[in-house]
């Protein structure tokens, strides 16, 4: 069973940064691509970034690309997702995910997401 547990949520204004950080249990970080999602009132969850097992790859959501960054640290086998210049649109609940495969959004664990509010 893959354990995620979300943190580094809160609120900010607009412009500003934040890091959301993604702990993983152990056993299988090194199987899964990783990926966070977001989902904001009344709408549908949706994606945001995706890094590859290896860390090589990543790709992202048109939305948030060029302001988020996401990354992986083995040694404290976590995931990170930096972002910069927060819009109020950014406002969701932000969830960790272990994806099946890196190149889609098949995800097979979630965590139970961590609040991100952006004032204007």
């Amino acid at each position: 069973q893959v354990q995620l547990v979300e943190s580094g949520g809160g609120l900010v204004q607009a412009g500003d940064p934040l890091r959301l950080s993604c702990a993983i249990s152990k056993r299988t970080f090194s199987i899964y691509a990783m990926g966070w999602f977001r989902q904001a009132p009344g709408k549908e969850r949706e994606f945001v970034a995706a890094i590859s097992w290896n860390g090589v790859s990543t790709r992202y959501a048109a939305s948030v690309k060029g302001r988020f960054t996401i990354s992986e640290d083995h040694a404290k086998n976590t995931v990170s997702l930096q972002m910069n210049s927060l819009k109020p649109e950014d406002t969701a609940v932000y969830y960790c995910a272990a994806l099946r495969y890196y190149t889609d959004n098949v995800v097979d664990y979630w965590g139970q997401g961590t609040q991100v509010t952006v004032s204007s």
